[in-house]
């Protein structure tokens, strides 16, 4: 007998329709009830819409972008997570996904500046929400430019 499966492993987005994607690793419990909460009270859920700086602002957290040089898709990421990774002195990884109006054109050159080895600000947006449109889009985009230079 032989399992079926794909040879890579795809958000469930490629395959049928999705109505709501809760972002996270792991997801927001509070926002898992939220979305509970508005579904059984019909509803639309009130998740935040703004980025982890926002997070980090109201915390007091230091930029580590700014302050420390560390590549930090803070700027692009939703928020949900209460900003844990710059809270702990290192750069957000994108857990929670893009946030909707995400400027990936002006925040890659700035990330590309703080590689810290060739190719670390694609391999960032390749990270845990890598399969998200506008990460993806911009990890192809300077993976195609890294091949040119070489």
């Amino acid at each position: 007998e032989y399992l079926h499966y794909l040879k890579t492993a795809t958000p469930i987005a490629e395959h049928v329709k999705v109505d709501l994607e809760l972002w996270g690793c792991p997801v927001n419990k509070e926002q898992v009830l939220e979305v509970i909460t508005a579904l059984l009270n019909n509803r639309k859920p009130s998740l935040p819409a703004y980025s982890v700086c926002l997070e980090c602002k109201r915390r007091g957290t230091i930029c580590v972008l700014v302050d420390k040089g560390f590549q930090c898709l803070g700027p692009a990421t939703q928020a949900g997570c209460g900003a844990i990774c710059p809270v702990n002195g290192r750069g957000c990884y994108g857990c929670f996904g893009p946030v909707r109006e995400a400027n990936l054109d002006s925040l890659s050159p700035i990330l590309q500046k703080l590689e810290p080895y060739p190719g670390a600000t694609a391999r960032l947006f390749r990270g845990i929400s890598g399969y998200a449109p506008s990460f993806r889009k911009t990890a192809d985009a300077l993976l195609s430019a890294h091949k040119e230079t070489k």
